[in-house]
């Protein structure tokens, strides 16, 4: 057997809680993986805890702790995940949400109801092992669970033993003689039997809440229907609404809307989401006397329709899903292209133009996509007051004060210009040069903005100017490790350090970085070695202003967008040289959680 077959899948593996390792700060830690054999169908499957083995950039990058794998249930964040050699163990320290469902589930943890966690993880590489069994000799932890079902009972919150026949057995057999006992245990089935159906149950429930067809919770319940059949039946019926004339709309409330969980789902198989084409919507509408160009774009047609009517929004052009622009609004920079999209220029072919590279491609920004209306996320910003009372006395009455962060749709538009003949081309190369010149230049000017959007003109607040950050007044141009250090200091000292942190700043700053000494003489300089300052990973991007140098909490920065990219043709604004302008326009807003998890250095303060 090739035991490369699997590679890439997701995978889980089911761990055991110990209600009384919560902590008050609704946090627990606990191992989550170990080396104890799984069957799997292609074999026995043992995990290496070898420190090469085990990538776990993910979990320390904030990923997040989910209920029964549901990506749409996120009920808390991994603060911390390291590896134990000599226990050949994985551990983590998780931090619970304080939403509803969060806050049901820690309950059932503290009262020993909910008792499971389980790991999603993929493997990279793998080779045969001993009896059989396949190791997997490279994967990476991608979140973890509460879960109701265990299947490693060697690992789990206050389970650190090593696993032995006994762990498994805790009670010893009376007869000298081992004798297998295949009589079922009629509790046991029965408990197993209650937990699957709840998390059915549940999984169907959040399944149809988040894509809007609760009504259709009820009957899947009763009817027995399997979580994968229900997944089937919510998908057909989005894709019977997407295909229904659009209503009309209703009166536009200035009520906040919740946040929205992803994408607007719209069904697309990822095969349909690599065939929407940029080019054929360009086309039929530069060409509208081309009954050739308007039925080839037949399919990006009808996906803009059924977007308009899922959305309530009516587009000046060809509406294009966030599915669609999801690894395009990232290529603005070479690099981030080369990872993320399969491009297949041709050398010499084309010569790019020389752009800033992306600031927030890689520092862990909330995104919030699919949105379609006013935003609000309540945020607490301040604690009751505990007292001290007299014998018989009378306790002063504190609450906590709160408010909210808002977001409401800013309009960003941008336009490219294409020959004529370039469009009639079919050539793929041609569709990724148009795909990638129009996401570029909205997703640099996005980026822009997240850092130094004004917040008027009718521009997004970014990171400079939203009052609250950090500053650090460095004494020169070139920070010292002491101004570094004292930017880190200043988020901690403000309890803002919830989250994995970063340096941001230009090229220059960070060419200095190289050359300037923690302390003079030592040899040793900011820039440490695996590209870290202060122990923490330095990023840099000429979109970041000349002098300033930023760091932070960067999940706490979130970028919303609305519907998807409206995308508008003008075949007429050139027409003396036979060119073709495109505009794209999208509408999108960027808040802050907590501004005291950041703080920005420069010494023009």
């Amino acid at each position: 057997m090739d035991s490369r077959d699997f590679t890439g899948q997701q995978l889980h593996r089911f761990t055991a809680v110990d209600a009384r390792a919560l902590g008050e700060d609704r946090s627990l830690e606990f191992p989550f993986s170990s080396e104890l054999p799984v069957e799997r169908w292609f074999g026995s499957e043992v995990l290496s805890h070898q420190p090469d083995a085990v990538n776990l950039a993910r979990l320390n990058d904030g990923a997040p702790v989910l209920w029964n794998h549901d990506p749409g249930a996120v009920i808390g964040v991994v603060e911390r995940a390291w590896l134990d050699g000599e226990k050949a163990r994985g551990y983590a320290r998780v931090r619970f949400s304080r939403n509803d469902l969060a806050q049901q589930i820690v309950s059932d943890i503290a009262d020993g109801i909910l008792r499971n966690v389980s790991v999603g993880y993929t493997i990279a590489d793998a080779k045969p092992g001993a009896d059989g069994q396949v190791i997997a000799t490279q994967w990476e932890p991608m979140e973890v669970s509460i879960v109701s079902i265990p299947a490693d009972p060697s690992v789990g919150i206050g389970r650190s033993m090593a696993p032995t026949p006994a762990t498994a057995t805790p009670t010893p057999t009376p007869s000298p003689i081992p004798m297998e006992d295949n009589t079922p245990n009629l509790e046991e089935v029965r408990a197993l039997a209650a937990a699957e159906e709840r998390t059915r149950v549940a999984t169907i429930h959040n399944l149809t809440r988040e894509h809007g067809v609760e009504p259709l919770a009820q009957d899947l319940i009763e009817r027995g229907t399997s979580v994968s059949d229900a997944q089937a039946l919510v998908l057909g019926e989005l894709a019977k609404r997407a295909k229904q004339p659009a209503t009309a709309k209703a009166p536009a409330t200035a009520q906040a809307q919740p946040i929205a969980s992803g994408p607007v789902d719209l069904g697309l198989s990822d095969k349909q989401v690599r065939e929407f084409s940029f080019i054929r919507a360009i086309r039929a509408q530069a060409f509208p006397n081309d009954r050739k160009a308007w039925e080839d774009a037949s399919f990006e047609r009808e996906v803009s329709e059924a977007l308009q009517a899922k959305t309530g929004r009516s587009a000046q052009g060809y509406l294009v899903p966030d599915q669609v622009l999801q690894r395009d609004l990232t290529i603005g920079t070479a690099s981030a292209a080369g990872d993320l999209v399969a491009t297949d220029f041709r050398a010499g072919s084309f010569i790019e133009l020389l752009r800033n590279r992306m600031a927030l491609d890689s520092l862990g920004v909330t995104m919030l996509t699919g949105l379609t209306g006013p935003v609000a996320i309540p945020r607490q910003t301040g604690a009751a007051t505990a007292y001290w009372v007299a014998e018989k006395g009378t306790l002063t009455e504190s609450n906590p004060t709160v408010d909210q962060v808002n977001m409401t749709a800013k309009t960003l538009g941008a336009y490219t210009e294409f020959s004529r003949r370039l469009l009639l081309q079919s050539s793929l190369d041609v569709e990724q040069m148009v795909r990638a010149e129009l996401a570029t230049v909205i997703a640099l000017e996005i980026d822009r903005a997240a850092l130094y959007g004004l917040g008027t003109t009718n521009q997004p607040q970014g990171l400079k100017n939203v009052t609250g950050i950090n500053t650090e007044d460095f004494g020169a141009a070139a920070p010292t490790y002491g101004e570094v250090v004292s930017m880190e200091t200043k988020i901690n000292a403000d309890n803002a350090d919830i989250g994995s942190m970063a340096y941001l700043t230009n090229s220059t700053t960070f060419g200095g970085f190289k050359t300037t000494e923690k302390a003079s003489g030592t040899a040793q300089f900011l820039l440490e070695p695996g590209g870290t300052v202060n122990g923490y990973p330095a990023r840099r991007s000429n979109q970041v202003a000349s002098g300033d140098v930023f760091f932070g909490v960067w999940n706490q920065l979130i970028i919303g967008m609305w519907s998807g990219v409206d995308l508008q043709v003008n075949p007429y604004a050139l027409d003396t040289s036979g060119g073709i302008r495109v505009t794209a326009f999208q509408d999108l807003d960027i808040a802050v959680r907590h501004p005291e998890a950041f703080c920005r250095g420069n010494n023009t303060l």
